[in-house]
């Protein structure tokens, strides 16, 4: 499954072609640990320190028709289901590196991030490809294993807290899915070799003593599954956002922010 399968919270699906021009997006999660650990270890006051001073997404200024991407519209509410997670992550990593959030510039990648999702949605629908229920099913089984959940009610309970029927999410699944096929056809297998593999770990060997870093990174044998797993991931994220580009080459999109 594509790592928008990962988490609970499905309104992250479109986040992923946002974070496909966020380099830094994979700091958010260490940075997000070390808050729980924070908490965990009962340095509590930092953290709440840090969720006092949380600034607040802003809306109004959002209209009621975010985009239009050959004739379909993305609404308001399409796009707080994603601006809201999204700038949430930005502004903790901004908090936590003293600086303020540029609401503006975040309100425009969600924008191109949903913009390049439907561009993907309506590609695969004109070529045919579909996904059965079956699939979906699948799909949400897996969900409630990974979310230590006890059933698929439990799942969809959670989700409509966010806002989410089960109607939606299932259609959600169903377009990510089709999505993830067509991008399988166009992609195809992503290919890391282990001369990438070393590089970038001499990078960060070399970025770590330029930093002055005192833990020592693991042996290269130790670390090398998941730095493929990494690679793969952003080379998978570059073929994407250049494919859905070559789609907006031929669209007539609209982003009315």
């Amino acid at each position: 499954m594509k790592k928008w399968l990962l988490g609970l919270s499905l309104s992250a699906f479109a986040v992923v072609m946002v974070a496909c021009g966020d380099d830094d997006s994979a700091n958010n999660t260490n940075e997000e640990t070390q808050n729980q650990e924070d908490v965990a270890t009962g340095d509590s006051e930092g953290a709440s320190d840090q969720q006092m001073e949380m600034p607040e997404p802003d809306l109004e200024d959002v209209p009621d028709v975010v985009a239009e991407v050959n004739g379909q519209e993305i609404n308001k509410d399409e796009f707080e289901q994603v601006y809201v997670p999204q700038f949430q992550q930005v502004a903790m990593k901004a908090q936590m590196a003293g600086e303020e959030v540029n609401q503006a510039q975040v309100k425009e990648q969600v924008a191109d991030g949903l913009v390049s999702q439907e561009l993907l949605r309506q590609e695969a629908e004109n070529r045919g490809i579909e996904t059965s229920d079956e699939e979906v099913d699948a799909v949400i089984d897996d969900l409630v294993e990974q979310n230590g959940l006890e059933s698929r009610d439990e799942l969809f309970a959670a989700l409509e807290e966010q806002g989410l029927t089960e109607e939606e999410v299932r259609m959600q699944l169903s377009d990510g899915l089709s999505q993830d096929k067509l991008l399988d056809e166009e992609i195809g297998e992503i290919e890391v070799t282990e001369e990438e593999l070393q590089s970038v770990y001499d990078d960060a060997v070399a970025e770590q003593e330029e930093t002055g870093g005192e833990q020592e990174l693991p042996p290269f044998e130790e670390v090398e599954d998941n730095l493929e797993a990494n690679v793969r991931e952003q080379k998978a994220n570059e073929a994407t956002r250049n494919y859905a580009d070559e789609l907006r080459e031929n669209a007539d999109v609209t982003i009315n922010l």
